[in-house]
């Protein structure tokens, strides 16, 4: 196994953070990293926003479900859907599509899974943010966003601190990856991989982020998240942005 399989192949969410920051060189290395993923036909539809002020990462942390590893992390960087730049090249072509939105939306998150990369190359750990979209509107407005611009995750970088979590039971490939046709749910499967998940939460710390209620596997997880992530103002904030209409 090479070092890039390995490296991938070890990834876990850190949330708890030294006080150590970046250097200015990993800092800029991540960014060239990320920079140079691929971009739909070039478009390169993303734009970043690294928030320093602190005052303003805590107004985002409070936005955000009070997650306090936004405040605690070396850097925090949001990565937004970004058609303002090519709208102003090309001011005649009509934006409001929806596969505008799905092409930053793609790139956004491949550009920050590069990021993320780049940084546990470095020895450094970093987590997600998908609670920046809780309350977008006023993040939108704290943020300056112009119309084309939609902020999708937030990225926690920095030293980690503590042992490094266990590595959390993925899906088996034959319930993910088909040959040449969609396959139904397996059911004795999931019921296996259902127990592999009641075992890794009976085993995890007791002030493991996120604990579930009950160790009832990921069936019960999926059902509890599903139900939470349901953001019934998106549909009107995505058309206030210009997307989605069409």
């Amino acid at each position: 196994m090479n070092n890039t399989l390995e490296l991938l192949l070890n990834h876990t969410s850190i949330r708890s953070f030294t006080n150590q920051p970046l250097t200015e060189g990993q800092r800029d290395e991540i960014f060239k990293v990320a920079n140079q993923t691929s971009s739909f036909s070039l478009l390169q539809a993303v734009s970043i926003i690294r928030i320093t002020d602190k005052e303003l990462r805590k107004k985002i942390m409070q936005l955000s479900a009070n997650q306090p590893y936004i405040e605690d992390a070396a850097e925090f960087w949001i990565f937004c859907a970004d058609f303002n730049r090519n709208h102003q090249i090309a001011p005649k072509i009509d934006l409001e599509y929806i596969e505008y939105l799905l092409i930053g939306s793609f790139d956004a998150g491949i550009m920050a899974q590069n990021a993320l990369t780049a940084a546990e190359s470095m020895g450094l750990g970093g987590v997600y943010i998908g609670g920046i979209r809780l309350n977008i509107t006023e993040l939108t407005e704290i943020l300056n966003l112009p119309k084309h611009v939609v902020p999708l995750v937030g990225l926690c970088i920095g030293h980690p601190a503590g042992e490094k979590p266990e590595l959390k039971p993925r899906l088996p490939q034959s319930m993910v990856m088909f040959d040449n046709q969609y396959q139904p749910l397996d059911e004795e499967k999931l019921r296996t991989y259902d127990e592999q998940m009641r075992e890794y939460y009976r085993n995890r710390p007791s002030n493991a982020p996120f604990t579930v209620k009950k160790v009832n596997g990921w069936t019960d997880h999926i059902e509890d998240h599903l139900e939470r992530s349901r953001l019934p103002f998106m549909l009107e904030y995505l058309n206030k942005q210009g997307f989605a209409q069409k």
